[in-house]
């Protein structure tokens, strides 16, 4: 996937608007994603997982590979 900006951070932004982590998921971050998914899971029953649903939306629109290669 490209950088920041990138129709496939598009895309992942709008998975994790769906569902919290999916976007991470779709960019290879199953790490990121598993957090993501559980925190936002727990908070919702106290009703502050919208605090974690709006980062993973966040994360997944602003993240940038640490290694790009050459266009």
């Amino acid at each position: 996937m490209a950088g920041q900006g990138s129709a496939g951070n598009v895309i992942a932004a709008l998975c994790s608007f769906f569902i919290p982590g999916l976007g991470q998921l779709l960019q290879g971050r199953l790490f990121m994603a598993i957090i993501q998914f559980v925190l936002a899971g727990l908070l919702w029953i106290i009703l502050l997982g919208w605090i974690i649903h709006l980062w993973s939306i966040l994360d997944a629109a602003l993240w940038k590979p640490k290694h790009q290669a050459a266009s």
